[in-house]
């Protein structure tokens, strides 16, 4: 074989090792700490996730009760926080009256005792609502949470004002620019470091206004996260992290992440020096629904002192399973 033969057979393997080399986690120390957890949705009632679309009315499913908490509630939010949650989502909805209440739906026959659509009604109006009014866990059989829920939907402001000092991620659950311009006129109110502890997550439309409005918001937007992903996917390998990624959060499943480019310390130290954060979320199966890191046997086939933030859909067992320090029991009453 020539001599020129020789270095062009050997130019794969330069470069295979070349690959290896700028993205392998062997070079980079393992971090010290931990990784963060993310309570979706705070402390609340688990349900079913087999076949759950956008208009699914996940109170019709819940699964039996072990504690007497509700969704986007200060109580649950609290109970989050305590039991080691770092950060907690929540849903916002707009009100007839300018306002944002925190509340999932975009319509109000699915979790209380009225009828119509949620940003139809004033704040007060709101308020004097049962919000556990439509839970059931056997078919409609029983409503265990009814009479126990009025009064508990909280404004944005109150969460914030209870809050002072939590980071949050804020659902905006719409695809109207309006909202987003709304609430980044409320979020104008608070310093930057107050804001540098939100992220608002969202559609493209109302993720967009708000950053329009506040150039330095964090956001994540569906499309910016779709980019982000993908893109490094294409281009990680030399090191690249995209524009779509910085100063913002990549979401990927636990079973894509470990398929990325310089998975988990190399990458996380891109993200880092771009001012991003990774999220991972439950296994990806198909379709746009992907659930959280909800059980033992998920949390565990991730690496420790992962440097991440995990997403979860069940923060009181997997606060204990990742060995946080826990203050708050979860009630033994069933109602």
């Amino acid at each position: 074989m020539g001599r020129k033969l020789k270095i062009a057979a050997s130019v794969p393997f330069i470069a295979a090792g070349a690959l290896f080399i700028g993205n392998t986690s062997l070079f980079v120390p393992t971090p010290s700490g931990r990784a963060e957890l993310l309570a979706h949705r705070g402390v609340h009632q688990r349900f079913s996730q087999e076949d759950v679309g956008n208009e699914t009315c996940t109170a019709r499913r819940i699964l039996p009760p072990t504690h007497l908490l509700l969704e986007n509630t200060i109580a649950s939010m609290d109970a989050a926080f305590e039991t080691g949650a770092d950060i907690v989502e929540f849903d916002v909805q707009p009100t007839a009256d300018g306002q944002f209440a925190v509340f999932h739906d975009r319509t109000l026959e699915c979790r209380t005792d009225e009828k119509g659509v949620t940003r139809e009604k004033t704040l007060t109006e709101l308020k004097s609502l049962d919000i556990g009014y439509g839970y059931t866990a056997d078919g409609g059989k029983t409503f265990p949470f009814r009479g126990k829920g009025i009064g508990l939907m909280p404004s944005l402001d109150e969460v914030l004002d209870t809050f002072p000092d939590r980071r949050f991620l804020i659902h905006v659950k719409s695809q109207d620019p309006e909202e987003g311009r709304l609430l980044a006129e409320r979020l104008s109110r608070l310093d930057r470091n107050r804001r540098s502890l939100l992220t608002v997550y969202g559609d493209d439309a109302p993720a967009n206004a708000v950053k329009n409005v506040l150039p330095d918001q964090r956001i994540a937007s569906r499309g910016n996260l779709k980019t982000c992903l993908l893109r490094y996917v294409a281009f990680g390998w030399s090191g690249y992290v995209p524009e779509a990624c910085r100063n913002g959060l990549m979401f990927a499943p636990s079973n894509v992440a470990p398929w990325l480019w310089g998975w988990p310390n190399r990458l996380a130290a891109r993200l880092e020096a771009a001012n991003a954060k990774l999220v991972i979320l439950g296994p990806y199966s198909g379709g746009e629904f992907s659930t959280g890191i909800d059980t033992a046997e998920q949390l565990a086939e991730l690496p420790p002192s992962l440097p991440a933030i995990i997403w979860t859909n069940n923060i009181l067992d997997i606060a204990l399973l990742a060995k946080r320090p826990v203050v708050l029991e979860p009630p033994d009453a069933t109602p």
